[in-house]
């Protein structure tokens, strides 16, 4: 299982400890999204320092391929293409990338050496966001939100 982890909240006023995490997760900007395996170590150490910063959840196959397709860049802020991932991956498409992140056997953060970015730039979300950005799920937008991150992802792409 991997999760998708968004920074929602600025670094104004917040405790140097979460200012970190957000520095090691490499969420160094307001919408932004990284991926991370569930099965690192201390990652849900991590998750907990820094939710109230930051959401995250599981993310869907379909959803996957979009934001790689869609928000996924190469150094020099090219988009990520199945030519370049032919080239420089080795694997056929887009679709078998996202196979492989999910099954954990290619991990997203790591694919910096091939050049890729290991970070999404998403946009705020279409509509603005449902709840307070100050408060915990289900009351606020922050902390673990499980499956229903997905539709986060889709307004911010």
């Amino acid at each position: 299982m991997v999760y998708i982890i968004i920074r929602i909240r600025s670094s104004s006023n917040r405790n140097p400890k979460v200012n970190k995490v957000l520095d090691i997760l490499r969420l160094r900007r307001k919408h932004t999204a990284t991926l991370y395996p569930e099965s690192l170590n201390g990652i849900k150490g991590l998750l907990i320092e820094g939710q109230s910063a930051i959401t995250w959840g599981e993310i869907s196959k379909k959803m996957l391929v979009e934001l790689i397709k869609r928000r996924g860049r190469i150094y020099g802020d090219k988009p990520i293409t199945d030519e370049f991932i032919k080239k420089e991956v080795g694997l056929s498409s887009i679709e078998e990338l996202a196979d492989k992140i999910l099954k954990e056997e290619i991990y997203y953060h790591k694919l910096k050496e091939k050049g890729i970015k290991p970070y999404f730039r998403l946009h705020p979300p279409s509509g603005g966001f449902d709840l307070s950005i100050k408060k915990v799920y289900p009351q606020g937008e922050l902390g673990y939100r499980g499956e229903s991150i997905n539709e986060l992802v889709l307004r911010m792409i």
